[in-house]
This record gives C-alpha cells, structure tokens and sequence, in this order.
C-alpha cells in the first residue's frame, strides 16, 4: 500500500540542498515519490508502508545534515520559526558586518588619491587576522557544517564552492602573513585577503537575511487562507451554550453565529437570516443571504444576524480545510519546467569548481606566472559568482506567489504543474448545464394528457425527488406549491444521458428525453410531438413521461444563463481558444443556447461517457484541451482532459477529478487562471533568462579578473533576492 506523507525541513539554502535530499530518498526501497519544495521547506512523500517507514526516511534526511519532521497536511507554517531564522540572520550579519568594518575601511589605504585617513591599526597583519578568525570560524561555521556534510554524502552544494573560496583566501593569507612578516618590522606590507573572506561571508548572509525576509512574502496567501479558521464555537446542547474547541465539532452537532463571528464548520442554517461575508472564501465581494436551509461555510462571516447552524462535516473535512490541502500542494509541487533547473544544478558546482581550477592554473601559468596571489583570487572570484541559487529560486518561488494570488481569487491548482499546463493549450470545452448556465432550471410548460395537473404533478415530482439533478430539482420545486407531500417512489433506476424509472403507488412511472423513447413502441399524440417540437426549438429542456407504458404528458424546463458566460467566451476568442460545448440535451437546446453565449461549435445528446472519447478524439488530432465542467457526468471528461476545471457549485466527484477548481460559478475565473497562468510561465522565464544570463556573463568576467572576490560575493547576493522580488510582482496581477 502506497501512502503520501508530508514533512518539513530546515537548514537548506539551494537548489542543490533539495536535489541531494530527493537523491538521497529516492535511493531508500519503497519510496515512489519526493518532492521538495526549496521556498516552502516542505516535501511530499510517497512510500510503499510494508518496505519502508516516515522514521527511516526522515533519520535519512537528518544523517545527510539536515532537520526534518512529518507535518499534517494542514498544519500552518510557524511564524515563530521564521522570525527566528531570520533574526538569528541578522545578529550573524550585523556582527559579520561590524568586524568587516575595519576591513573595508583599510582597503582605502590602497587608494592614496582618495585622500581618506585609515588608522594604522587596521593595515595590521596580525589585526586583520584576529578579526578575521570569527567570521571565519565562528559566524561561518554554519558554512563548513554543511559542506562537509555534503562532501561525506558524495554531493556538493553552495556552501562547498562558500567553504573552498573563504578558506583558499583565509589560508593562503595565513601563509603569507607567516612566511613574509618581519616580527622586527610589523609595517612591511604583504598582499593579503582577509577582507576578500569576510567580504564574501559578510554578502552571503546578507543575501540570506533579505532572501529569507522576501520569501516569507511569497507565502502570505497561505497564511491568510489559515487566518480563517477560527479555533472555537459556540455548542447548543438541551438550550445551553458551551464554547468548545472547533476540532470538537462533530456532523449533527448545533452552533450560534452571532454577528461579527467567523463560521467555524460547514453547516446548514437551521434557524435565522443573515448576510454572509464569503469574499476570502469565494474571491466574490458581493455578501450572500443565508436562510434557513442554506450552507454556511467555515471561514466566512456572519456580517449581521443571529444564525443557528447544524454541522454536516468535521473540522477536516470543511471546504477551507480542502482548500488550505490543495493550495498546499500546489505550492509544495514542482511545474515541470523547475526539474530542468533541478537537472542543471545537480551537475553546475562540480562544473564550477572545475572552471575555478583552470582559471586559477591558466593565471599562475600563463597570464602571470608564478603569481599565487593574483590566480587565487581571480579563482575565489569564480567560485563566488557561479552560485546556482538563483536558478534553484526561479520556478518555486514564482509557482508559490501566482497559485497564492490564485487562491485569493478563489482559483485552486491542485498541482503546480496544472499552473504551468493551463497557458499552454488551445481548445475550451464547456458543458452546459451548471456552467454555461445556472444549473437552477425552472419549470415553463406542463402539459398532462389524462391526469389533472397536481396528479400528474405529484406522481412526476414522487420520481424526481429521488434524484439530485438540478432538473429533477426543479421539478420537485414545482410538483411541491401543487401538493407539499409527496408519494414515496421505490425500485429507481437511473438512466444516465436519459431520465430515470422508478414505481410510485404500484405503478411504473418513466421520465426521460425525446431521444430516449427513439425506435421504442411507446409513441406519443399528433398534438404532444408537435408541442415537443415548439418547446426544444425554444431552447427548453423537454421530459416526457409514461405511465405503464401508456403516454401521460410533457413537462419543459429552462435554465437561465450565468451572466458572465457570454463575456467570459468572448476573452477566450480574443485569446485565440477554439470554444465547444459538449450537452446531453438535446440539439435544438444546445443551439439556442450556443447562439446566446457565442459557441458555434457544439456536440448535443451527448452520453457521460462520450463526453471523454470526444476530448480524447480532440487530443489524438494535436489539441490540447481544457474541460470545464459541474456535474458527476462530467467527471469522466475532467480527467482525461489535459487540465479539468470544475465549478465549486457542482458536485464533489466533478471537483474531486478535475486538476483545479474554481470556487464559484463565475466562468470569468477560468479566463482569469489562464491570465495567470500564462504571466506565471512568462515570469518564471525570466528569472530563469536572469540566472542564465548572470551566470554567463559573470563568470567570463571573474576569469579574466574583472570582478573582485566580494563583489563577486554581493552579486551573487543580489542576484538570489531579484529573482525572489521579481516572483513578487505576480501578487499585483491585474485581472
């Protein structure tokens, strides 16, 4: 049996700290699938539980020098442990910072022309190496731990090329200092490079303490979707209130909302009106009423009545709870463009370190022979500027910020690799019922050929109302203001893409659609064909019923089209998408309502499970299509599609197949996740071209000595956090 486990890890600090660890797992017998998330510091597991176990795993991640536990899936991020990183960040830099100081300040010795006084203490050999041995040894300890740790695994890491670069240069000045310093005159001057050490452990952390403090931004949709859950609830047991913890609430279970006070579960009103603040929830700004009978969802917020709910999930099963799980692993996922940079970076240090050596032998050998000197630093230079991080940064941290400014919007990716997918297609099916429409059809004709209307009515509604079909709803709406009981039905049998058989008071009732009743014996009246004819030419929904294989009248149902359905296609056009709707009604109705919305193409009486050979057929022809769709006969289609969107509004199954979901009925969404899809690709671009480019130009320039050892360590710093500020700007996405 294969189970899915999550855990969080501290302690790296590049793209090559997570290649090592997926390597490292991935090596154990029983694991399927890891991933790591760098900017989140979260991992997902898949493991086989008969051959291996989450203690053996994570002993492997600690053994290789790093800290990892198991987490629950909706466990929040701890604020508290990342102000504590970064604040340790800070009082390392500052005291880096602070014993630098004198480092730099003598460096403007050699600029005599600068006119600028440096105390003679800070040209001091001796001074430079004491203040040199704790950033060395002590704020840079972190640097070797790790290294080593590294190298004992057979792998290499930034803190490898940090470790081999401060040494050569603290070292080699060790060498100098002791070799060619006159005891008897201190004043001789020897070319050392103390400073370069500090320069470049100064930079690092200063490019840790801002990346630190930048990616805890990328994370703050996350954050705002745990801010919803409210932690108590106020219980009604035999009239008496108890305030409990909301973990505590089981199905059945009855709560007051008082006004102001967030929805702790999902229920359904049972008592009171009031207006629902479901914008964090839903992306929707718009309050909702709230009556009884109606859902309230955990998150949201009772704005102005007094409310009495009964709950009908448990705490981790709430909507936001689904939510919180899916925007979590969408952000703990990789898009498949990032394992490019995963395949890089697992070859780029060894490749770097091989760079830095011939370029360190070219400058001893041939630019200036027998200069030790001038060769190691042109070589610490190389060693510097080559740091892999900002291509290990470039795909995470834009996934992280475009799937969070998603969520605000009320758009769920299940997988970050769906974020990717999503821009990269052409054709946009749509189903009908539920999605162009409103899934909330209304009764407009009854026509009954023997029986009085509430007769025919009562037996047609005792039928219906053993389905969930929005137009057996409203069938059973309409059955119910001629008589409020219904006769109970017994022996269903659903007839999917048709209607439906059940027997109510001894007698075989069915429903279906005109085509249902195509080469069957049962025939209709002269009058009831011509009057089914004028309804679907109307654009309506048609049922006919038999009674005992004998015909007893017709019944048109209309569904009213979302407003944002005809908007939404006409953005998908001038995007270039090719727009079909795939129905199961028939094809007069489909057209009328392909006509209003702007869709010319369109399959009608369409069967559940043709509904997948006809997305399947668009593939095979080099489409990539996208399914949108609400309902169980959906769902076949979601998941073959190449990404399926399902409408919140709909049905579990449909959510549960498709790749991303949108949380209302607003079809303007779809078109928007495409928007931000396609400006997540384009920045995730960019900050690949900026790590390649930086990469390229600045490692020629090392090697031929343009660039000094500590700007080539505040470069490397620099680099790290633009590519973090430039995944920030997706936040402020205009839609």
């Amino acid at each position: 049996m294969v189970e899915t486990a999550h855990i969080e890890v501290r302690g790296m600090h590049c793209a090559a700290c997570t290649s090592r660890i997926e390597r490292s797992v991935s090596k154990i017998d029983g694991v399927t699938d890891i991933i790591i998330n760098l900017t989140t510091e979260r991992g997902r597991i898949s493991f086989h539980k008969n051959r291996t176990s989450m203690s053996e795993i994570i002993d492997k991640i600690n053994k290789i020098g790093f800290e990892a536990k198991e987490i629950s899936k909706t466990t929040a991020p701890l604020d508290d442990d990342k102000n504590k990183e970064i604040k340790r960040l800070q009082w390392k830099f500052i005291w880096s910072a602070f014993l630098t100081l004198p480092l730099a300040w003598a460096m403007f010795a050699h600029f005599h022309w600068l006119s600028i006084q440096v105390p003679e203490l800070f040209t001091q050999p001796f001074f430079q190496f004491a203040i040199t041995i704790p950033i060395q040894f002590f704020i840079g300890a972190e640097f070797y731990d790790r290294a080593w740790k590294a190298l004992r695994n057979r792998s290499f890491s930034m803190d490898v090329l940090v470790v081999l670069s401060t040494s050569a240069a603290f070292f080699y000045s060790h060498y100098l200092m002791f070799t060619n310093i006159n005891i008897v005159n201190p004043r001789q001057q020897v070319n050392l490079f103390y400073d370069t050490s500090a320069f470049i452990i100064t930079f690092i952390l200063l490019g840790k303490l801002l990346e630190a403090k930048t990616k805890v931004r990328t994370t703050e949709a996350l954050k705002k979707l745990y801010q919803l859950q409210t932690k108590t609830a106020t219980l009604v047991v035999n009239g008496k209130e108890t305030n409990i913890q909301a973990a505590q609430i089981l199905p059945g279970d009855v709560i007051i909302l008082k006004p102001g006070e967030k929805v702790p579960i999902d229920g359904q009103v049972i008592e009171g009106n009031s207006i629902m603040d479901e914008s964090l929830l839903t992306g929707e700004s718009i309050p909702v009423e709230k009556h009884i009978g109606n859902i309230v969802y955990a998150g949201t917020i009772n704005q102005n009545g007094l409310l009495k709910v009964k709950a009908t999930k448990r705490n981790s099963d709430t909507s936001l709870s689904q939510i919180i799980r899916i925007v979590e692993e969408a952000q703990a996922s990789k898009a498949p463009i990032q394992y490019i940079a995963d395949k890089i970076t697992a070859i780029f240090v060894p490749i770097v370190i091989i760079i830095a050596v011939i370029t360190f032998a070219a400058w001893y050998t041939f630019f200036q022979p027998g200069s030790m000197s001038e060769a190691l630093e042109k070589a610490i230079a190389v060693l510097i500027i080559a740091c892999p991080c900002a291509l290990g940064l470039a795909t995470p941290t834009s996934v992280m910020v475009g799937t969070g400014r998603a969520s605000q919007l009320g758009i769920l990716f299940k997988e970050g690799k769906y974020l990717e997918l999503l821009g990269k297609n052409n054709v946009i099916v749509f189903d009908k019922t539920g999605t162009i429409t409103k899934g909330e059809p209304k009764v407009t004709n009854i026509y009954s050929e023997h029986l009085r209307i509430p007769d025919f009515l009562a037996v047609i509604g005792a039928v219906e109302n053993t389905m969930d079909h929005p137009i057996a709803k409203a069938i059973v709406q309409e059955a119910k203001r001629y008589l409020p009981l219904l006769p109970s039905a017994s022996q269903v049998t659903s007839m999917p893409g048709y209607g439906i058989q059940a027997t109510v008071d001894n007698k075989k009732i069915t429903i279906a659609s005109p085509k249902y009743y195509k080469g069957k014996t049962m025939s209709l009246s002269i009058k009831a064909e011509g009057l089914v004819t004028k309804l679907e030419q109307e654009g309506k929904t048609v049922m006919i019923a038999f009674i005992d294989s004998r015909f007893a009248g017709i019944l048109a149902v209309a569904d009213e089209m979302k407003a944002s359905s005809i908007v939404a296609v006409s953005r998908l056009k001038q995007m270039g998408f090719e727009t079909i709707m795939l129905t199961g009604d028939n094809r007069s109705t489909a057209a009328a309502i392909g006509k209003k919305v702007g869709i010319h193409k369109l399959r009608a009486e369409v069967m559940p499970q043709h509904k997948a050979e006809i997305i399947q057929q668009l593939q095979q022809k080099g489409n990539k299509v996208i399914m949108v769709g609400d309902g169980i006969n959906d769902a076949p289609a979601l998941a073959v599609a190449d990404v399926g969107i399902a409408i919140g509004t709909g049905s579990d199954v449909a959510i549960e197949s498709a790749d991303m979901t949108i949380l209302n009925d607003d079809l303007n969404r779809v078109v928007d996740a495409i928007l931000i899809s396609k400006k997540t690709m384009t920045n995730i671009k960019q900050n690949f071209l900026w790590a390649f480019l930086y990469n390229i130009m600045m490692i020629p320039l090392a090697m031929i000595g343009f660039l000094a050892p500590w700007i080539a360590g505040a470069a490397m710093a620099f680099s790290s956090v633009s590519v973090v500020l430039n995944a920030l700007r997706l936040k402020k996405i205009k839609i």
